[in-house]
């Protein structure tokens, strides 16, 4: 069995999902519902073929991807200092 053609823009927003946006690898192909061995191959060959980041993109991207980490850390935090409380609160 076959799987399923992409058109050569969805490639291209896949991998720029990830190159100049920061996203995960593993995320960006669940989102876009591809399984995450097709995107490194697309990956792969958008390399060999010269597209990198280069000077502002790679800045873009990494600045999107600590941008995206920091507010994860920050929700987490936000989690634990509820569950801190509500469990002093129980205890005391």
């Amino acid at each position: 069995m076959r799987g399923t053609r992409y058109t050569a823009e969805f490639k291209a927003e896949a991998i720029k999902q990830v190159l100049e946006r920061g996203h995960g690898v593993v995320d960006v192909a669940k989102r876009l519902g591809v399984s995450d061995k097709s995107l490194y191959g697309w990956l792969r060959q958008a390399r060999k073929s010269g597209l990198k980041p280069t000077g502002d993109d790679a800045l873009r991207a990494e600045n999107a991807r600590l941008k995206t980490e920091l507010k994860r850390a920050i929700e987490e935090r936000d989690i634990l200092k509820k569950a801190a409380a509500y469990f002093a609160k129980v205890s005391g």
